[in-house]
């Protein structure tokens, strides 16, 4: 069983986010998941599940995300999970990389979740958790090898922007997390990824559900252990 009985899931058409929606629903969660466009995605393969509704909104439109805010007005969530995310070319540094590419991935992976969590954090319960899908590559200190440069880039401003609504909301009670599934073996993550689904999401799910409750702001991996800013 979860200790978030109630699941807001941003992003889980495929990849992480439909790992999170099947765990989710595993351990007993009503869960209301969002996918981007009308066309069909693997996660409709589960909406036979009556503790699945699926959800449709492009988080980089805000005007989607207000619109998914007021359909779901007067309902309550334990969990909000940002999970959506793109990369791309591996190799790409800011010497090559075209600007226009620079600008989709900082937007759809720091402005977006963080402005998804402005817009809907009302509907999570005051003891209830705000996650979002980071990635050990957004941590400074430990970048040490380079590559990834521009997705390493995006998740960095994503842990400063979390950091600075955390400031921001200090008094806020709900728990805040910056959550990191590992280097995993999905679409984005490549057929090298260290890990599979399988070994990543059953336990970050369960670092998520122990932390209800705790407040504060966590960089967490899948393993439960803090990571360097």
């Amino acid at each position: 069983m979860t200790t978030h009985p109630t699941v807001l899931l941003i992003g889980a058409s495929r990849g992480l986010g439909l790992a999170l929606a099947q765990e989710y629903l595993s351990r007993g969660a009503h869960v209301v998941a969002t996918v981007r466009g009308a066309r069909r995605t693997p996660l409709h393969d589960l909406a036979d599940d009556p503790q699945l509704e699926i959800e449709h909104v492009d988080i980089t439109d805000r005007a989607q995300v207000e619109s998914l805010r007021d359909r779901l007005a007067g309902r309550a969530f334990d969990l909000l999970f940002v999970v959506a995310g793109i990369t791309n070319g591996r190799y790409e540094t800011p010497a090559d990389v075209d600007p226009d590419v620079f600008s989709q991935v900082m937007t759809t992976n720091a402005l977006s979740p963080m402005r998804t969590v402005e817009i809907l954090r009302d509907l999570v319960r005051p003891d209830g958790t705000i996650a979002v899908m980071s990635s050990g590559q957004g941590s400074i200190a430990n970048n040490e090898r380079g590559g990834f440069e521009i997705y390493r880039a995006s998740k960095s401003a994503l842990n400063q922007l979390m950091r600075s609504y955390a400031a921001r909301h200090r008094d806020d009670p709900r728990t805040l997390l910056l959550a990191a599934p590992g280097w995993v073996r999905t679409e984005l993550g490549g057929p090298d990824a260290a890990l599979t689904v399988e070994e990543s999401i059953p336990r970050l799910a369960g670092v998520i559900d122990a932390q209800r409750g705790r407040g504060g702001l966590q960089f967490l991996d899948y393993r439960g252990e803090t990571l360097p800013w």
